[in-house]
């Protein structure tokens, strides 16, 4: 599915967006299934020693997925111009890089673990289980990497159904295994705490291995030849390019976690139902999210191929069609969460004082999702040319310069209520500061090809 396909942009958004979009459901659906099984099956401390690997984990998959942004980028320009050697070459030179990234941390953080996880607070009381997971998990960090980084550079093909039948492989056999290992089932060892992390190793190279089969059976650009191996090398030209524009999203990412770390300190000092509360609106918010936020990578990545086949004239239209899309599907989504908020927000929550304090918040920002999505979009546009630091840059600026300082502001004005107003507020400001950007600068600069 190329820029060259004559169907309606709208067809050409649902077709990549639908299996993005089911991808993300299916990864939050693994990740609470995975949680059940260790609370319920080996405990509370056994959930919160696995709990303290995920700063550790989240940091490296931020640093990838940049990358994997910065190749789509490159990738989607490369296709767009037919020119399927080089998609290779940015492939094989990204995968590489994440190899040696995932190496590096898997010695480096098993010579540190221990020390790293005390930096991070982990209790006393499960810092030796903790540690023994974090050993088992840092060395399969290579294959999760790979993993998650071979699926972001399919999109960059236009490629979102394979993805998304490699996670539904990976996903059974982890959510499979994962019980087995932990009681001993069928002969299989028992393996405690450190059962998530080898499930979730077999999950992914049988993933991996089926991966391989489909693409090679449907002779794929990015399918794993003689010529693709051959790409496998660390090209320093196509390297620089990938991390000048990865590089900001990580740190995008990565800074944005942290803020919610700082707004959940924030709200916990409301007391335990607050928290509660906090937790129940996240698990819905990040619903309405994902798809905004596949809507803006769709625009990227059809933006880079449009640049790739010198049809720049089709750079507005897949801006105003990703924009009516996210009217339709994030507004859609929005008007539902708040139809349904009371009984959405009771699938989380039995209490009716913290379900009715979890409403009133959740009605406070949910309409500003929609204002989310547009400067998402907006940004994913510019980052198809390759143009990434300054909306970054904007994005960080609103959420440390105005949303934390609005939050614990509103919240001694407002109370509780305020923490939540603030979301709105830091989302206004990167929509106008994009936007900006976007009429006065952006469509002004000479757009040319990156490779």
């Amino acid at each position: 599915m190329q820029v060259a396909d004559h169907r309606p942009l709208w067809q050409t958004y649902l077709l990549f967006l639908a299996p993005m979009v089911l991808s993300n459901f299916l990864q939050s659906m693994s990740g609470t299934v995975n949680s059940i099984y260790i609370g319920q099956m080996l405990g509370t401390q056994a959930l919160a020693a696995v709990s303290g690997m995920f700063p550790v984990v989240f940091f490296f998959i931020a640093l990838v997925i940049g990358l994997g942004a910065g190749a789509g980028v490159l990738i989607g320009q490369a296709w767009g111009a037919r020119e399927p050697h080089m998609v290779k070459a940015i492939a094989g030179a990204t995968l590489l890089l994440g190899v040696v990234i995932g190496l590096l941390a898997a010695v480096l953080g098993s010579v540190f673990a221990r020390q790293a996880l005390t930096g991070l607070g982990t209790p006393a009381d499960v810092l030796d289980d903790a540690v023994a997971y974090a050993h088992v998990m840092l060395w399969i960090l290579p294959s999760l990497l790979v993993f998650v980084l071979f699926t972001q550079l399919l999109r960059g093909v236009s490629d979102t159904l394979s993805p998304l039948l490699a996670l539904m492989v990976s996903t059974c056999v982890g959510l499979a295994l994962t019980p087995a290992l932990i009681r001993g089932w069928f002969g299989l060892p028992q393996l405690g705490i450190q059962s998530a992390a080898y499930a979730g190793l077999a999950g992914n190279l049988s993933a991996m291995a089926w991966l391989a089969w489909r693409l090679i059976r449907k002779g794929h650009p990015l399918a794993p030849d003689r010529e693709f191996f051959a790409a496998l090398r660390l090209d320093g030209a196509i390297l620089g390019k990938v991390l000048r524009i990865g590089l900001p999203t990580g740190v995008q990412m990565i800074v944005l976690s942290l803020s919610e770390l700082v707004i959940l300190a924030l709200v916990n000092q409301h007391g335990s139902q607050a928290t509660a509360a906090y937790g129940a609106v996240t698990q819905i918010v990040n619903y309405v999210q994902f798809p905004a936020l596949s809507i803006a990578i769709t625009a990227s990545i059809l933006g880079a191929q449009a640049i790739g086949a010198g049809r720049l004239e089709r750079m507005g239209p897949i801006l105003r069609t990703g924009l009516v899309i996210n009217v339709c599907l994030t507004g859609g989504l929005i008007v539902l969460g708040y139809l349904l908020s009371h009984w959405l927000l009771g699938l989380f929550l039995t209490d009716d004082s913290t379900r009715a304090m979890a409403e009133h918040l959740l009605h406070i920002m949910l309409w500003s999702l929609l204002v989310f999505g547009f400067q998402a979009i907006i940004g994913g546009i510019m980052r198809a040319s390759g143009t990434v630091l300054v909306p970054v840059v904007i994005a960080i600026i609103c959420v440390v310069g105005v949303q934390l300082p609005a939050a614990y502001w509103l919240d001694g004005q407002f109370g509780l209520q305020g923490v939540w107003m603030a979301f709105p507020v830091a989302y206004l400001g990167m929509l106008v500061l994009q936007t900006l950007y976007y009429k006065l600068v952006w469509r002004h600069q000479k757009i040319e090809r990156l490779v």
